[in-house]
């Protein structure tokens, strides 16, 4: 069974950092592409960055490019959001995808 669970989320004033965790299991993760998505309060779900497959490149949504940065440990089927500068509009259920399935999603709150 495909597994994939966030964590490392929690409360942060603006200008704080966090680092998101993906754990991975149940499917061959060094040859998907991931990404993280995020869901604000009362909005969609929107893309936030991708790690590609085989070569690891990154792309950012424009909102977060410059503070976040996506990383990936193969060996330990881990997927990484490092999360700086963060601003009130980051606050949003943070969930980590190989396209098909989801994790539950791990909350992050941006508030003074």
């Amino acid at each position: 069974q495909v597994q994939l669970v966030e964590s490392g989320g929690g409360l942060v004033q603006p200008g704080g950092s966090l680092r998101l965790t993906c754990a991975a299991s149940g499917f061959s993760f060094r040859t998907h592409t991931l990404y993280w998505y995020r869901q604000p309060p009362g909005k969609g779900r929107e893309w936030v960055a991708t790690i590609t497959s085989p070569s690891h490149s990154t792309t950012y949504a424009d909102s977060v490019k410059g503070r976040f940065t996506i990383s990936r440990d193969d060996a330990k089927f881990m997927l990484y959001l490092e999360m700086n500068d963060l601003k009130p509009e980051d606050t949003a259920v943070y969930y980590c995808t190989e396209e098909t399935y989801w994790g539950p999603g791990t909350q992050v709150t941006v508030s003074s």
